[in-house]
Formats: C-alpha cells, structure tokens, sequence
C-alpha cells in the first residue's frame, strides 16, 4: 500500500541459523519503553524513497557470483539482480524511483557500524539494512572474538547515531547467524574443509572441524554462545527504543544447508543464501 513520504525507515540486519535463547524478556518483540504503546513504523506504512544498506560481505552479496569478489547485484538487501529478490527489488514495485545504496563492507566488523550509520544518515537513507557480526566471532582465534561489552558499546553507539539523525526511521535489527550451524552442515564435506583451512576461514569455529575432542567441542560451544551473548545485545539494545525492531532470532534459527552457502568459501551466501535471507527478513522487517 502506497502513503504519503513522510518518514525515512531503516532496517538493521544481522544474519544466522538454530534457535535464539537467553534473550531478555520481551526482546523478541518490539519492546516499546515503558509506559508507551507506540509501534515502529514499517515499510508497510512508511513509504520508502531511498534505502541504503550497511554490513559485512554477506550484504555486499561477496562470492555469490564469482570467485572473491563482491556481487552487490546479488546482495539479500539492495540487489538488483532478479536472482535474487531482495528488500530494493521488493520495495521497487511500489516506487520505481527508489535509490539503493550499499555501504556494507566486506570483512567490516561491529567497530565498523557506526560510521556506516553516519554514511546513512548523511544520505538521509529511508530503509537502511546492516547485516553486522559475525566477523566479531568468526577470527583466526577463539581469542580474537569481540568483547560483549565492545561489541554493546559500538551497537550503541551506532543506534545512536541512528536515531539522532533519522529520528523517524523505522529500525529493524536482525540476528548474527549461528556460526555452529556452519560448522554442522559443513564439516562433512572434504570440499568444505579444504576451503576453510586454504583460506583460514572462521577459525575460532572451524579449526579442527572432525575432531571430537573435548577442548574442540567446548571451544565450539564458546564461540556459539558468544553469538548469543551478541544477539542478546541486540535485541536489549533495540528494545530501548521506540522505533525498533528486532527479529527474535529468526534468522539465526534458521536451519540452513550446505546448497545456502558459496562453493568458492562454504561460508558465505550463496546466490540461493542471498534469497533465503530477503525471504526471512523481509516479513520480520514488517512484523509478520
């Protein structure tokens, strides 16, 4: 439905797959602050003029189209490829005079996300997608993840940003992915695991990936809860403001499959992951 452009929107995206726990009552939901019974404005009621995306390489679509390379056309937010169908592609419908930027970066962590939320609100972006966090968790050691009070303290600071200078955006935040799940659908596969230890990739989860040794299983559930520890910031963070909107651990509860990841990495989307992903957010961004 068409309305008058009144409001810019924005929506936050950080990706994953199994189920959410240890969330903080209420932080599936749009948590209002106490006292209002306000709800965040959607692209369902907002009308949408430009949009802007900021993240990591799975935003910027990297190796969803060749090898190591960035394929934005393919990207889960602002692609323009028919591949894939996208927020830009899904919002084109209603004004086909919609601007798409994405800002994302790849290999860009949280520390990065608040100048990328300057970057968006200097191009007074009107639906804004991050997908943001996994590169927190997924270093060369499980002794170079980041804090979860780092990892609070640039969300914050971000959302700040955010809400200063788009007072009126609409904030969708989505879930990091379960990095485990990863690790489970992968490790079976000598294809997988030859391109993860040629390209170093992930490997406070993937170093080791048969092994069955206590030290290797407990560093994989450590790692695992810091993604948790990391979507519980989310979801707190987000619930502090009226206009936000977290997606209560739906993507990281998804159950993706080997078929949803590039055959260049085993890590990031494929151009059927970079679906996928348009699939699960677009709804929770509306709030179905």
């Amino acid at each position: 439905m068409k309305v008058p452009r009144r409001f810019p929107i924005l929506l936050i995206a950080l990706a994953g797959a199994m189920t959410l726990t240890s969330l903080p009552a209420g932080a599936a939901a749009r948590g209002p602050a106490a006292g209002r019974t306000v709800s965040a404005p959607t692209a369902s009621t907002v009308s949408v003029t430009s949009m802007a995306s900021l993240g990591d390489s799975i935003t910027r679509g990297f190796n969803a189209c060749g090898f190591f390379v960035d394929c934005p056309s393919r990207s889960w937010s602002t692609g323009s490829s028919s591949t894939v169908n996208s927020h830009y592609r899904r919002l084109l419908a209603d004004d086909p005079s919609l601007v798409a930027h994405n800002d994302a970066r790849s290999g860009a962590r949280i520390a990065d996300l608040p100048g990328q939320a300057q970057r968006a609100v200097s191009q007074g972006a009107g639906y804004v997608t991050i997908l943001m966090g996994a590169n927190d968790a997924c270093t060369s050691s499980e002794a170079g993840m980041t804090s979860v009070a780092d990892f609070e303290a640039s969300f914050r600071t971000a959302m700040q940003t955010l809400t200063a200078g788009l007072p009126e955006a609409s904030i969708f935040v989505s879930s990091i992915p379960d990095i485990r799940r990863l690790w489970e659908v992968g490790k079976g596969s000598s294809s997988a695991r030859a391109a993860w230890a040629t390209f170093g990739i992930c490997q406070s989860m993937l170093a080791r990936p048969r092994s069955t040794d206590q030290a290797d299983v407990d560093r994989r559930a450590r790692v695992r809860q810091r993604v948790i520890d990391f979507n519980t910031v989310l979801a707190a963070v987000c619930a502090e403001q009226i206009t936000c909107r977290y997606d209560g651990g739906v993507v990281f509860g998804y159950p993706f499959e080997l078929s949803h990841l590039s055959r260049w990495d085993y890590f990031h989307p494929s151009v059927s992951g970079q679906n996928l992903l348009a699939e699960m957010t677009y709804p929770a961004a509306l709030g179905r």
